[in-house]
């Protein structure tokens, strides 16, 4: 309970520090196009979304009134999206589409009350149908997996605050460290193993 309470009062600063690392994903995965072999999926768009990732971030926390755990299992969700679809990267053209995709689901998951997919749909900016069909496509993509254990939710809250507090305090000069590539981090440690997860892109 006093996490969840906690949880509720860092949103802000959460959703923040959500979008800072999606966009970093999503660039370091827009450079990577013309070395690695990507696949190209419904959630891509034609184009490059106008809108920032924080600034559609915080339009899905203004709109969307689902729990703020909603958004930590939302991005529980998309790490498992990130690794189960290695040729799916978050990007600068998918990461809008994977991110009210991932909120709608986790709603439906944690909450009693949440809104319809046609109300989703207005607030993601896409058709109803369109919300639709990523529904089932991101479904698919975790493996129907939707379950989060509380352990696996206090390791994932953990690593947002720690990294939050990493970024509001003034850098420490570090030795650098032969041997691990930082562009394939992409969130946290999964429920089941310790994993280095790959940056990947989502997009609208």
């Amino acid at each position: 309970m006093a996490e969840k309470e906690s949880c509720d009062q860092e949103m802000p600063r959460v959703i923040n520090f959500m979008a800072s690392v999606l966009e970093r994903v999503a660039e370091t995965n827009d450079r990577s196009r013309r070395f690695s072999a990507q696949k190209i999926s419904m959630f891509h768009g034609l184009t490059r979304p106008t809108i920032s990732v924080l600034s559609y971030l915080e339009r899905i926390f203004k709109y969307a009134n689902c729990s703020p755990s909603c958004f930590i299992v939302a991005y529980i969700y998309l790490d498992r999206f990130s690794q189960k679809q290695p040729l799916l990267p978050i990007n600068s053209f998918n990461v809008h589409r994977l991110l009210i995709t991932s909120v709608l689901v986790s709603a439906k998951f944690m909450d009693d009350i949440f809104y319809n997919n046609a109300y989703y749909a207005k607030v993601g900016g896409v058709s109803t149908t369109e919300m639709n069909l990523l529904e089932v496509d991101f479904l698919f993509g975790i493996g129907f997996q939707l379950n989060v254990t509380p352990s696996t939710f206090h390791t994932y809250y953990s690593y947002l605050q720690t990294e939050m507090l990493l970024l509001e305090t003034p850098p420490i000069p570090m030795p650098i460290k032969i041997g691990r590539n930082v562009n394939q981090q992409y969130c946290c440690i999964n429920e089941d193993e310790s994993s280095t997860h790959q940056h990947h892109e989502l997009a609208v």
